[in-house]
């Protein structure tokens, strides 16, 4: 039996499998894909590995594991069942697996918006996270898509990199006389027609080159951040754990969900997501479990 089955093989996984290796405890990853940032050209803000492909960082931390008797697998789990301290792991094609305690890593599911031209462009010039992509593109025309008035601060986030930043709201929420006041003051135009298609540039299809209205304006842009819609994958939604009021699994401080010996860590319990803030949720739910395997074995 497993003391760790591993769900999800990105960085928040392969730094919990690396974390759990190093404390003697026998683990198993399991990971199909495709990665989330599959569409990202390179891994930003991560210590010592900036500008990094996805691909590479993975294969080199699949490879490290290897030195600690961690095996990744690219079997997808589809159903987990059984109780902390026995726990069994279906996967496609009808094998299976036991373990003790079970991590889940798998990430989300974007839901990008229905906008013809956003998909191709998604993970290039169109992207969610400023502190991973926004130092490689400061200073050009940005475009932030808000979707809701808490979302003003995404904008005004934003505003840091580039002094040419128009927030677009498509109308979906009535802004604040104080939200408008506030973005006047931080420089960022406030447009509210909706977006009837993004169009790239002329010299690289992979780059964002103009925002077209549905009035038939085009404004050009160079990059829009965008924080898509998301959902839990169909086997979190399966497992029924309690969700916070965002979607995300809600954890406790050992980063155990509300079923007992099943942990979370990363994409799937919080907003705040990029590969560097995955690792790190991975090492800390991996000691967090690590004890609490020490403590109560069974």
């Amino acid at each position: 039996m497993l003391d760790v089955l591993i769900l999800g093989g990105g960085p928040t996984g392969l730094q919990a499998a690396l974390t759990l290796g190093r404390a003697q405890r026998k683990v198993l990853v399991l990971d199909v894909g495709p990665p989330r940032n599959a569409r990202a050209a390179e891994v930003h803000n991560f210590l010592t590995r900036d500008g990094t492909p996805p691909a590479t960082l993975r294969a080199l931390a699949r490879e490290e594991l290897r030195g600690y008797g961690v095996e990744v697998r690219g079997e997808r789990a589809i159903a987990v069942t059984g109780e902390k301290g026995a726990f069994v792991v279906q996967v496609e094609g009808g094998g299976e697996y036991s373990a003790r305690r079970v991590l889940l890593a798998a990430g989300m599911i974007d839901h990008l918006p229905p906008i013809p031209g956003l998909a191709e462009l998604w993970g290039h010039t169109i992207f969610q996270c400023p502190y991973c992509h926004g130092h490689e593109l400061r200073g050009q025309r940005w475009a932030a898509m808000i979707t809701s008035a808490p979302m003003i601060d995404y904008a005004l986030v934003g505003r840091g990199w580039t002094p040419d930043l128009v927030a677009l709201t498509e109308g979906r929420f009535e802004v604040s006389e104080q939200d408008r006041a506030r973005l006047a003051v931080a420089g960022v135009r406030l447009d509210e027609r909706p977006v009837a298609a993004l169009r790239p540039a002329a010299e690289d299809a992979h780059r964002l080159g103009a925002v077209v209205f549905a009035d038939g304006e085009v404004l050009e842009r160079d990059v829009l951040l965008l924080r898509p819609e998301q959902t839990q994958t169909p086997l979190v939604t399966a497992l029924g754990l309690n969700l916070d009021p965002q979607g995300f699994v809600a954890v406790g401080f050992n980063r155990e969900t509300s079923i007992p010996g099943i942990f979370a860590a990363g994409d799937l319990t919080t907003p705040m997501q990029a590969a560097v803030a995955g690792a790190a949720s991975g090492m800390m739910t991996a000691a967090m479990l690590n004890h609490e395997l020490c403590v109560h074995p069974s």
